[in-house]
């Protein structure tokens, strides 16, 4: 196969930051994303309507002119946040809001420290039809790194699905086996967003021969048994799995130093790192459900009406790209040859 054409794709689940930074990432998203939906670990973070709404015309002023693109965007839940904000949110055309358990990744830490006294605004969330998208990790100090996402579901996803089951759950960049065939026995309420990087790294790639800090995410990168499971469920093609990279720019200083940032800038060569990643299942025909279908049908929005092309062509992700300030970044896969590519 030379060529695919799909349904133009939506990533669910990715950061464009803010300020200069959308200068960068919003054109690198709309080159061949129609929709996203946008995290809101902003400082401060995105805790209402008006914030969201204000957030949403930064995003959209930095859309290159030509392209079509709508930004989707999320509130961050807090132990302050009400369930008026909830009914606001919904009314300003929000259609989800986001589960951070506190300190669990970039931004976090004024979010959610009592994840039960959030139960009211999840019952409000359920009745208004707005998603949940859940970070799935415990922070507890004594729980391994590799294990917080299993203990998560296991102490909380597990008791928030069981008690409201009308309500719309991502489990986002799930990591593990675990992960996935929890999704997969759950109802048709509970979904999961993979990126590009679970699907294409183990933990290997990230400390064998040294610590590679541009694959340092978080959740982080766990062992090959588990990377081999999420490879699975994308082959599968299910429509409980979908596309969302969690990209996640940061400038090459600040993952290069004593404590690096966690997060994969993939936005630079997503859809054909996916690509080339169903071209390795053998599943290349499962792709734009996974891209394009998936999520849209799970969100209860329209499919999009254009579509990519998608050419058997080898290039090279760039060594690094030079922010609007003038500061490097290294993008996710840097300096590796892709064998698939946008056509124009």
């Amino acid at each position: 196969m030379t060529s695919i054409t799909i349904i133009k794709p939506d990533d669910w689940h990715l950061h464009f930051r803010d300020g200069d930074m959308l200068r960068e990432t919003v054109p690198a998203t709309a080159r061949c994303f129609e929709r996203a939906i946008v995290m809101p670990n902003l400082v401060p973070p995105v805790v209402n309507a008006k914030m969201a709404l204000e957030y949403k015309g930064r995003i959209l002023d930095a859309v290159p002119a030509g392209h079509s693109f709508d930004p989707l965007m999320t509130l961050y839940l807090t132990n302050d946040t009400t369930e008026q904000d909830i009914v606001d949110a919904k009314a300003a055309g929000i259609p989800a809001a986001k589960l951070y358990p506190a300190g669990a990744t970039t931004n976090s830490s004024a979010a959610v420290k009592e994840l039960e006294a959030m139960y009211p605004v999840f019952e409000k969330m359920a009745q208004e039809g707005m998603l949940l998208l859940v970070h799935g990790e415990v922070t507890d100090h004594h729980v391994d790194i590799f294990d917080r996402e299993k203990v998560f579901i296991d102490q909380k996803l597990t008791a928030i699905v069981s008690r409201f089951p009308e309500l719309k759950v991502v489990f986002e960049h799930i990591t593990t086996g675990d992960a996935a065939a929890f999704v997969a026995e759950a109802s048709d309420n509970v979904a999961a967003t993979i990126t590009p990087q679970h699907l294409m790294l183990n933990r290997n790639d990230l400390l064998v021969g040294g610590v590679r800090p541009h694959n340092f995410c978080l959740p982080v990168l766990k062992r090959n048994t588990h990377q081999e499971a999420l490879r699975q469920a994308v082959k599968s093609g299910s429509p409980k799995f979908f596309l969302g990279t969690d990209s996640a720019p940061h400038a090459k200083e600040a993952k290069e130093n004593a404590c690096g940032c966690a997060g994969c800038y993939s936005a630079w060569g997503a859809i054909e790192l996916y690509a080339q990643v169903f071209e390795e299942l053998d599943a290349l025909d499962k792709l734009e459900g996974f891209a394009s279908t998936h999520g849209p049908d799970f969100y209860g929005l329209a499919r999009n009406k254009d579509t990519i092309t998608l050419v058997r062509e080898e290039w090279t992700i760039p060594d690094e790209i030079i922010l609007p300030d003038g500061r490097p970044i290294v993008p996710f896969h840097a300096g590796h040859v892709v064998h698939w590519k946008l056509a124009s």
